[in-house]
């Protein structure tokens, strides 16, 4: 999925310097799997929520996949899809 078609479903995106995070509110079931896995990128009490770069590119992988909902996703700076698919 690109993501302008991400953007086009509501998925919200967080820059970061080598890897974009995108995040679906309506997708999400809040368990909290993305904070508990890592709270220094995926700390709901802070505002962004994701800081995407308060980890390195593979550990932001790592909780990503963890996402049981779809709700995240993820791109790196220099690939056009967006995964999980």
């Amino acid at each position: 999925m690109t993501e302008k078609e991400l953007l086009a479903q509501g998925y919200r995106k967080y820059k970061g310097k080598d890897i974009d995070v995108y995040f679906s509110l309506e997708k999400c079931n809040h368990i909290g799997v993305c904070s508990r896995e890592n709270e220094l990128v995926f700390d709901p009490s802070n505002r962004p929520w994701i800081m995407v770069d308060k980890a390195s590119v593979d550990e932001v992988i790592r909780v990503v996949r963890e996402c049981p909902t779809g709700a995240l996703k993820y791109k790196l700076k220099d690939e056009t899809q967006t995964k999980p698919d």
